[in-house]
């Protein structure tokens, strides 16, 4: 609690105009507030590219929060990916407000196309083994939220073009559906 009242005195005390002054604190304050909205957790790579809505904000500044917002634990790394914890998700909402309605504004835009993209891309699924005679089976797919309504396997030929099958899956699978839907029903 200490640490989200000093940074919202810090910040209240140099923000005169909406626009980021005290960046390491600021940009805290918005990779808080992006991370509060986001469905699912993201990479470093994404968290950086969403946080990012305000020309005064750098990449190096970015990537120089993170950690430390980590080592603060009010972000959490699993595996290669950013969730915010109980602490992050308090102080979010604690300072929230204290960020430029605009830069408030820009970065819920950009966190609304993420979340939409990680909706989609969680329905579809996508994975390939050997079985026991050595033939590469490709399992693929797609998901209402409800329940399964596609599912597709294939054998591929060797390791590279079971993995093109996944990617063209995960990249086509909404058309590829609509698609068998179409032709099934003339």
């Amino acid at each position: 609690m200490y640490y989200a009242t000093k940074l919202c005195y810090t910040f209240r005390m140099e923000n005169n105009a909406g626009i980021i002054y005290d960046k390491f604190i600021q940009t805290k304050m918005l990779i808080l507030f992006v991370m509060s909205r986001l469905q699912c957790p993201v990479s470093a790579i994404a968290l950086t590219d969403l946080t990012m809505c305000d020309e005064r904000i750098s990449y190096f500044d970015v990537t120089e929060c993170i950690p430390k917002l980590e080592k603060t634990k009010h972000l959490q790394l699993t595996d290669g990916k950013y969730t915010l914890t109980a602490k992050g998700l308090r102080n979010s909402e604690i300072l929230e407000k204290d960020l430029p309605y605009s830069i408030r504004q820009k970065a819920e835009i950009a966190v609304k196309r993420i979340n939409e993209v990680l909706a989609r891309d969680s329905l579809v699924s996508t994975c390939h083994d050997t079985d026991s005679k050595g033939a590469i089976k490709v399992k693929l797919s797609l998901s209402d939220g409800v329940g399964e309504i596609l599912h597709i396997e294939l054998v591929a030929a060797n390791e590279r073009q079971a993995e093109k099958l996944e990617k063209g899956f995960r990249k086509n699978a909404h058309s590829l559906y609509r698609n068998i839907e179409k032709i099934i029903t003339e």
